[in-house]
């Protein structure tokens, strides 16, 4: 059951003028007496006329429709919407133009580590790799086979240390570039330096890899050849002393080398 201004709202939105209810509803208010009272019949037996009277069943729940309902439309029900079929979605291929642009900037590569002394012996320098990463002692093996070296190739056997040891990385911390081209220029520019305060020098002794490829741009293919520096002049490439230690058929071909290229300091001490 409903109230009676629902139940009037929902009688308006039928256009039902007047209704009677088979039971005596709750909440309703009371009947009119002319609705109840009887028709007067015409002389010829018709029917009485009536009002137009809908009888409403009692039902368990009945629908309420507001007042709206009553200005809005047929077209405003909701309608059933037809059902859309999308396609299967194509994954497409990235565009070039999508695609992120490779980085330009360079990949830093990691520090080499070595350690080199600067030596200089008559009118050659000697650039040695340090096997141990520390100054070379009297009584190192290496240090004396650097001394047979030098007097087989006629010069002094007591080199003169110039400078401290170059040793790379320099710093263990920090955003500095310490890559390959960087120790590259470091060395070179050690060397220069100090070539320019040695005036006389004829000869530059590259010991060892890290030499070699440090100073001289070069690799282990180059040892026991002269090479041509831009900036440091003539270069003889040596393998390190350790190398000569551990591998001692290497002494025979560096001697063969030594006696070509021993006439570039011998002519200049001469």
């Amino acid at each position: 059951m409903i109230p009676e201004l629902r139940r009037r709202a929902y009688l308006s939105a039928m256009q039902v003028a007047a209704w009677l209810p088979r039971v005596t509803l709750p909440f309703a208010a009371p009947s009119r007496a002319e609705l109840l009272a009887p028709q007067p019949v015409d002389s010829q037996g018709a029917k009485p006329v009536l009002p137009a009277i809908v009888e409403a069943p009692v039902a368990a729940a009945e629908v309420v429709v507001p007042r709206s309902a009553e200005r809005a439309p047929q077209e405003r029900l909701p309608q059933e919407r037809p059902r859309v079929t999308l396609p299967t979605p194509v994954a497409a291929e990235p565009s070039v133009e999508a695609q992120p642009a490779e980085s330009t900037a360079p990949v830093r590569q990691a520090p080499p580590r070595f350690a080199l002394q600067l030596l200089r012996s008559d009118r050659c320098l000697l650039l040695v790799e340090l096997p141990t990463g520390e100054p070379l002692e009297r009584r190192d093996p290496a240090y004396l086979l650097l001394k047979d070296l030098l007097r087989a190739a006629g010069l002094s056997d007591s080199p003169q240390l110039l400078g401290e040891p170059v040793r790379w990385p320099l710093m263990t911390r920090g955003s500095m570039d310490q890559g390959p081209q960087a120790a590259l220029e470091y060395v070179q520019s050690f060397v220069a330096a100090q070539l320019e305060q040695q005036a006389d020098c004829v000869c530059l002794w590259l010991v060892g890899l890290p030499a070699v490829r440090f100073a001289g741009e070069a690799d282990a293919e180059a040892f026991n050849r002269e090479l041509q520096i831009d900036g440091l002049g003539h270069a003889w490439a040596l393998p390190g002393l350790e190398l000569l230690m551990d591998e001692p058929a290497r002494k025979a071909e560096l001697w063969r080398a030594m006696r070509r290229v021993m006439r570039r300091w011998q002519v200049a001490n001469e």
